[in-house]
């Protein structure tokens, strides 16, 4: 069986992204005091991005915390499934854009990043780009653990 899971490919990248959380461990905390982005608008776009990359660690950590926040598990199996319908509206513009940027890894149309802004403002949308990442770095992270599982086993685990 091939792994075709998304994953760091070089140290660089792991370490880079490594330090993102604590080059902006400042703005992170602000967003969590200040509670610009709820638990259940945070865990459906981390979900949302988890889906594209399929991290299987994220996946079951995330719904946790996402029926935790008040998610139905209907709409959790949906956003794990890609779908993004049962997300509320005011929400559905940043939870289509995660998907696109977990698509485009994290390089999204210029054009999504504006409609963003221009439907959250810069603050909130600058708190989005902070979970986006957090959430990438988790999901390359667990895909990586789980391609090392495979090779070291021969292919007969971690997938």
């Amino acid at each position: 069986m091939e792994f075709n899971k998304r994953i760091y490919k070089n140290p660089k990248d792991i370490f880079g992204d490594l330090w993102f959380p604590i080059r902006n461990r400042s703005r992170l905390r602000e967003i969590a005091k200040r509670k610009l982005i709820s638990l259940a608008f945070r865990e459906r776009l981390m979900l949302a991005v988890t889906a594209v990359n399929g991290c299987r660690y994220c996946s079951y950590y995330h719904t946790k915390q996402a029926l935790k926040g008040g998610i139905a598990a209907e709409e959790i199996s949906g956003l794990l499934a890609g779908d993004i319908a049962g997300c509320p509206e005011d929400e559905a513009v940043a939870v289509a854009y995660a998907q696109h940027w977990a698509e485009s890894n994290a390089h999204p149309d210029p054009e999504a990043a504006k409609r963003l802004q221009r439907t959250y403002g810069l603050e909130k949308t600058e708190a989005i780009h902070l979970i986006l990442r957090m959430i990438r770095m988790a999901n390359l992270l667990g895909n990586s653990w789980d391609y090392l599982i495979h090779r070291i086993s021969f292919g007969r685990k971690g997938i």
